[in-house]
């Protein structure tokens, strides 16, 4: 079921022939190269811990349902000191795939031929293509989405910062010097 693809940094393909409709416990961990590898395409400064608890099994007729937990301890720059900063990674996901011509991998649309989807809902399924899905690659994308954007230090704040409120350097308008003019 295992294979490495050097240009994927964590990969875990799973051939869906072989998957029953009973789930199939995986659990899958990063070495050290992969590990390197996802904090230079994250772009932070390490990843010291992935892993993940899977089950993946089938779903409807011709559909993959990889549903678990992943797990990381990564180290970002801090946005204010550039101070590592350590964080915790824990986060549950459910990703359904289906072949590319199925009927389930079409997106809904209303009459007008727009797409209706509904943010509080589920996830539309994802197509693949082929015989293979990487679940590994589904790992590291909800792993890369619970990443913090703007870490921050504890108790460490912007000093001396003052937000702009546009009004102190805005240019006068050119028609601020005709309000005083009149029509005789």
């Amino acid at each position: 079921m295992k294979h490495q693809d050097d240009a994927i940094p964590f990969s875990y393909l799973v051939k869906v022939g072989h998957v029953s409709a009973n789930p199939v416990e995986v659990r899958l961990e990063a070495d050290e190269k992969e590990r390197k590898a996802l904090a230079e395409s994250w772009d932070i400064l390490a990843v010291d811990e992935l892993r993940a608890e899977l089950q993946i099994n089938r779903w409807k007729k011709d559909g993959i349902r990889v549903k678990g937990r992943v797990r990381a301890k990564i180290v970002q720059a801090c946005v204010v000191t550039l101070e590592p900063v350590p964080s915790d990674i824990d986060e549950q996901f459910e990703q359904i795939f289906v072949p590319e011509n199925s009927k389930l991998a079409r997106r809904p649309a209303n009459d007008a031929g727009e797409m209706v989807l509904d943010p509080d809902g589920p996830d539309l399924p994802e197509a693949f293509v082929g015989d293979s899905i990487d679940a590994g690659a589904v790992v590291t994308e909800f792993a890369a989405l619970a990443i913090d954007p703007y870490p921050r230090k504890a108790g460490i704040e912007f000093s001396g910062h003052i937000e702009d409120d546009g009004q102190k350097d805005k240019k006068p308008s050119p028609f601020a010097a005709l309000k005083d003019w009149k029509k005789d």
